[in-house]
């Protein structure tokens, strides 16, 4: 069983950072894409970044250079990297994985696999 767990959401001022993780545990496929996505109650999910099986990162303009995705393969946790923090980045944040890195930039199928969110809010 595949499990996905997020961590390091939190309440910050805007011009502030935050580094999420996300600890993943059972086996996912190697050539799977992994990235985050980001979804408030009423509102459309929004792809935030995603990293394939070669260490590729997109959309190659992931809020403007702000946040940095990253893995480490050997144990298995995947980062999101926060930077210049802004009112409207509030949201929560799901970390993914899937076959496609598609599904986890948006679209109406939800990807594979997803954790149970870590809330971020960024006040002015």
């Amino acid at each position: 069983q595949v499990t996905l767990v997020e961590s390091g959401g939190g309440s910050v001022t805007a011009g502030g950072s935050l580094n999420l993780s996300c600890a993943i545990s059972g086996d996912i496929h190697p050539t799977y894409c992994m990235g985050w996505f980001r979804q408030a109650p009423e509102k459309e999910r929004e792809g935030v970044s995603i990293i394939d099986e070669y260490g590729d990162t997109g959309p190659p303009d992931s809020d403007k250079g702000r946040f940095s995705i990253s893995k480490d393969s050997a144990k298995n946790i995947l980062f999101l990297q926060m930077n210049s923090l802004k009112p409207e980045d509030t949201d929560m944040y799901y970390c993914a994985a899937d076959a496609g890195c598609g599904r986890i930039l948006g679209g109406p199928i939800l990807p594979r696999y997803r954790g149970q969110g870590t809330q971020v809010t960024v006040s002015s």
